[in-house]
């Protein structure tokens, strides 16, 4: 061992013997739990909003109105093979990060924090957002700069101050892992031959985009259960579609996001200067400070709020959207705030109802199992998922 001094992590496991057999290591035949499964173990999504017609980027929505889109279609080889990938920290350069450092399962799918923690523990320009519901999405990061999952994926993967890896190295690790050939052959066909990026980006994206969270409270109540939410909570979803509140005309149900971008003027964290957002991506100056509308789904689990973590709670949430149209624009900015930002002044009580029918947004019954090991031996899922009280099922 001596003699081997690789510079990269991806080499050193040319001289390491992994700890895990490729026989411990068995791809799930079975979709995740709200997946229909067709011939050749194809995995397609069906939800209680299936039959309902989509209204999507029309009116405030329905308590049934139909889903946008999805992504589905995926194996369940595929999907789980994602799932391992996800959780292992072999993709970053060093091996000190996996796709759930960022995006816990323990934590809504977020990583608790206001702005991300970079692989050297420096603080990102913005924190990592929700993955919930991913498959309905059309644009990923808050500056919405990717069009799909792949696209998406690659950001984190191959960034310096994050995951810092790249094609070559990743695909050296993965090749030279005793167990991940045979995984990938048996998600893709014997005859795929040696993996390759685009395998890598499918099986991500496949499991991210079975991460589906359609059975809260709401949804019960929605779908005819109206014992599923009390009085608060009912004044509060009444706060929430009202046009006085206009929360849903951006927050549109059933996805609880209209999928755009919009300049609301949250004000950024204290000693940061003004993130221009989808001004960069659109090359609009019009979408200076705009930024993704995000999903309220489990909005309660993803504390801190904002693109940048500027509010602790939703409370304070809530506060700054009642403040008033502007209130939180220096005067020597011109921001071209969206036109549902209006000056609803909404009484206290008001306020709470709100933060209560939020809070039923919550559903984390498809949670993954998180692998007690992953085929690179290395310790397996987020910051936080050891300690979690995530669902494990069958090892590995």
């Amino acid at each position: 061992m001596e003699r081997c001094r690789p510079r990269r992590f991806a080499a050193l496991l040319l001289c390491l013997a992994l700890p895990v057999s490729a026989g411990n290591f068995r791809l799930s035949d079975r979709c995740p739990p709200g997946f229909e499964q067709l011939p050749g173990d194809v995995c397609r999504l069906v939800t209680l909003y299936d039959p309902y017609p989509s209204l999507q980027g029309r009116g405030v929505g329905g308590t049934r109105t139909g889903l946008p889109p999805r992504r589905d279609g995926f194996t369940a080889q595929q999907i789980d093979l994602g799932r391992y990938l996800f959780f292992d920290p072999l993709l970053s350069t060093d091996g000190t990060l996996s796709c759930a450092s960022c995006h816990d399962p323990a934590l809504g799918f977020a990583d608790g924090r206001g702005r991300s923690a970079g692989r050297h523990g420096e603080a990102l320009p913005r924190g990592a957002p929700t993955l919930w519901n991913s498959a309905f999405l059309q644009h990923f990061f808050w500056d919405a700069r990717a069009g799909s999952l792949e696209a998406q994926l690659t950001g984190p993967l191959y960034a310096p101050e994050e995951m810092g890896n790249n094609p070559a190295d990743l695909l050296a690790a993965l090749r030279s892992n005793a167990t991940y050939p045979a995984l990938f052959r048996a998600a893709f066909g014997d005859d795929s031959g040696p993996i390759d990026t685009a395998q890598v980006y499918t099986a991500l994206a496949a499991f991210e985009a079975s991460l589906v969270s359609l059975n809260s409270r709401y949804d019960r109540y929605a779908h005819g259960d109206h014992d599923a939410l009390d009085a608060e909570e009912l004044a509060g979803l009444n706060v929430f579609r009202s046009f006085v509140a206009r929360c849903a005309e951006c927050h549109t149900p059933p996805l609880f996001t209209n999928q755009q971008v919009a300049v609301i003027g949250s004000p950024e964290p204290p000693g940061l200067a003004r993130d221009i957002g989808a001004e960069a991506t659109f090359s609009s100056p019009k979408l200076r400070g705009a930024f993704k509308v995000p999903t309220l789904r489990n909005i309660a689990r993803t504390a801190p709020y904002m693109h940048s973590g500027r509010f602790e709670t939703l409370e304070e949430v809530v506060t700054f959207y009642n403040g008033g149209r502007g209130h939180a624009v220096p005067e020597d900015e011109a921001l071209q705030l969206h036109w549902h930002i209006v000056s609803p002044d909404l009484a206290d009580r008001e306020l709470d109802q709100l933060v209560a029918f939020l809070r039923t947004l919550t559903d984390e019954r498809f949670l993954p199992r998180v692998p007690k090991q992953v085929p690179s031996g290395l310790s397996a899922g987020g910051r936080s998922a050891r300690e979690a009280p995530t669902p494990t099922g069958d090892a590995p």
